[in-house]
């Protein structure tokens, strides 16, 4: 591909995309009473929308239970939805596109959210501490292994949240298969303990990610729907020992259903905002798995505009997702189509409060007509 690849058309399921530049999904923990995108939620959305880009907002819980952060939005009750909306029609009226990321924590939750003990395969504590409901870090609860009719709820928990999705205006949904939430917790062998079908063997692992693949492509087209991995990752007290053979066979599982796209997270990056951690020596999780996808697929983790360019021109991603750049910078697409400097980004700002860090990050017009 040419120097221009990021500025090159892509097709993913339904849409066609002008350009490969894609917010990756930012949990901002600034959602309203009842877990509803607030105002803020509408301008901060807007703001980051190009004519044909896509979005793939904050994961978003399917159900009570499945929240385990303070203040992040639920996409399973009629008030979300409607908050949602306003969110969606702010970016299609920019001309963008934008997909919900689908979400449930498992053990990564606690009791101060929804007054019940957090659910796992296994009844496996993560290691740390984690904020509760009213912002005190406290040490991660042992979770309740759950039953197989608490599993087939939660898949139809999926299923209603990709309907609720499509009702708020969404042009798909991606699935939140990373960084140590309830899909990667069935599927890695430090917290999947079981010893029933969804437990034991690499194949019972992955079923759980396949049942909630299948239920969502059942109720949005599988050209609407997603998966994002993180290979990798080692947040959450996640990591396999040998992922390879897990992620090689989850992938191309996944392939089978002939899905909008396949985002994986590059292991160089550590965490999910607490620290910048680089290690530009990790292997390359698309080079890896490329293979293994026959599909569109989209590499997350610490690129800038030049190393985007290269992973695309190697054939090794058809999109890259930017995460920490777009908190920072709305106009982040005109800024790398120029090759402009980026704004820096304010941590402590990340999760949590109003506008400030969210939605006054200046952009280039706004920087010229003040000098």
């Amino acid at each position: 591909m040419t120097q221009s690849a990021l500025f090159q058309p892509l097709r993913i399921g339904r849409l066609e995309l002008s350009h490969r530049v894609v917010m990756a999904p930012l949990t901002r923990m600034r959602a309203g009473p009842g877990m509803v995108p607030r105002d803020i939620a509408v301008e901060y959305y807007r703001q980051r929308a190009t004519p044909g880009g896509l979005i793939v907002a904050e994961a978003s819980q399917v159900m009570p239970t499945g929240q385990g952060y303070p203040q992040t939005p639920g996409i399973h009750t009629a008030e979300q939805i409607a908050g949602w909306k306003r969110v969606t029609d702010a970016v299609h009226e920019a001309g963008g596109h934008i997909f919900l990321q689908l979400w449930h924590v498992g053990r990564i939750s606690h009791s101060s959210y929804h007054g019940e003990t957090p659910v796992a395969p296994s009844a496996v504590a993560a290691a740390g501490d984690h904020f509760t409901a009213s912002w005190k870090l406290e040490p991660f609860q042992t979770p309740r292994a759950l039953e197989l009719e608490d599993i087939a709820a939660i898949v139809e928990a999926y299923r209603t949240g990709a309907r609720n999705a499509l009702a708020a205006g969404f042009d798909g949904v991606e699935i939140h298969g990373a960084n140590g939430y309830l899909i990667e917790q069935f599927l890695q062998s430090r917290s999947n303990r079981r010893q029933d079908i969804y437990g034991g063997s690499i194949a019972n692992r992955t079923r759980f990610l396949l049942d909630v693949t299948r239920a969502v492509v059942e109720e949005a087209g599988a050209d609407r729907v997603a998966v994002r991995l993180s290979p990798f990752g080692t947040t959450n007290d996640s990591g396999e020992d040998d992922p390879l053979p897990l992620y090689r066979h989850a992938i191309a599982a996944l392939s089978g259903f002939q899905l909008a796209y396949l985002h994986l997270i590059e292991p160089r990056i550590a965490g999910t905002g607490k620290a910048d951690v680089l290690n530009e020596s990790a292997p390359s999780a698309a080079e890896l798995f490329r293979d293994s996808w026959p599909g569109v697929l989209i590499a997350a983790g610490g690129y800038e505009g030049a190393s985007a360019q290269e992973e695309l021109g190697k054939g090794l991603a058809d999109a890259i997702a930017f995460g920490r750049p777009f908190i920072a910078n709305p106009d982040l697409v005109e800024r790398i189509r120029l090759g402009a400097p980026l704004n820096p980004w304010d941590r402590p700002t990340f999760y949590g409060g109003d506008a400030k860090g969210y939605t006054d990050y200046p952009t280039l017009e706004t920087l010229n007509a003040a000098a």
